[in-house]
């Protein structure tokens, strides 16, 4: 998969603009991607050691910072319509980009103006957001991610000391409280995870061993997702000691979540 970058960081990159692609995505197909995070900045509120963005510098910008609402909807009304004129495909709308896409402050009214837009010039298109799930315990994010089709928040562990290692949240996170919201919208979202091993600055991390994945599976059933993603490492990471672990092993994971009465999908 192509996509335009803006500069290259220790093999990863930033996507230097508001609307990218579309790109061919694993999970959701031909994907024209909103960027609501800082061209030239990371920002997020994790600081996950495999991110494909590189390593979080900011976790939460001044408001001016973020792309306005306003432009994000011309460009994007704009860049549709410009698909349309040419009939191109398009699969699905993604809200992903440089960090965490969530904090943007008019997050909700830009999910709004994507829906319209959307239902007026690629009706059978789904809008996806992917999202670390950090602030779903605020109602405008909540309600605004239930307005989408593939509302996709991720869970790489549900062993608290291990988010610590692989997410590295840079604000107040609690995992308890997390999976206590998941279980809020009813399986109206999809969990993703990403399972790798390696090692960082002399630690071990592997999200896939027994212990970490009975925890997670635990976690999973309580939340009753509509579908879980399970994925490993498919692009440059800031850490050259992270490895992807094999389809095999995915497919073993994805037969246990299966057999627990939950659809799932492996993306290696």
């Amino acid at each position: 998969m192509q996509l335009h970058c803006f500069r290259k960081e220790m093999a990863t990159f930033l996507f230097d603009k508001i609307i990218f692609g579309p790109v061919q995505s694993r999970r959701l197909g031909t994907s024209l991607g909103i960027n609501l995070l800082p061209e030239n900045n990371k920002v997020c509120n994790f600081n996950c050691i495999y991110c494909e963005c590189g390593l979080t510098r900011s976790a939460g910008p001044g408001r001016s910072d973020f792309p306005e609402r306003k432009v994000i909807r011309e460009k994007l009304r704009d860049r549709l319509t410009e698909m349309a004129d040419k009939n191109e495909p398009l699969t699905t709308i993604t809200f992903a980009g440089n960090g965490e896409p969530t904090m943007h402050p008019d997050f909700a009214g830009i999910i709004d103006d994507t829906i319209r837009l959307r239902n007026a010039v690629f009706p059978e298109v789904d809008i996806a957001v992917l999202s670390n799930a950090t602030l779903i315990n605020k109602p405008e994010v909540r309600n605004a991610l239930l307005r989408v089709e593939q509302n996709i928040l991720k869970l790489d562990s549900a062993i608290p000391e291990t988010v610590k290692l692989i997410n590295r949240p840079l604000t107040a996170f609690s995992l308890e409280q997390t999976i206590d919201h998941l279980k809020h919208f009813k399986r109206d979202m999809i969990i993703q995870t990403l399972f790798f091993r390696g090692t960082i600055r002399n630690k071990v991390v592997d999200n896939a061993t027994p212990v970490e994945l009975s925890a997670w599976l635990k976690a999973v059933l309580e939340i009753d997702p509509e579908m879980v993603m399970i994925y490993t490492i498919a692009r440059d990471t800031p850490f050259d000691t992270l490895h992807k672990i094999g389809f095999e092993e995915l497919a073993a994971i994805a037969d246990r979540v299966r057999k627990a009465g939950i659809q799932v999908q492996i993306y290696d």
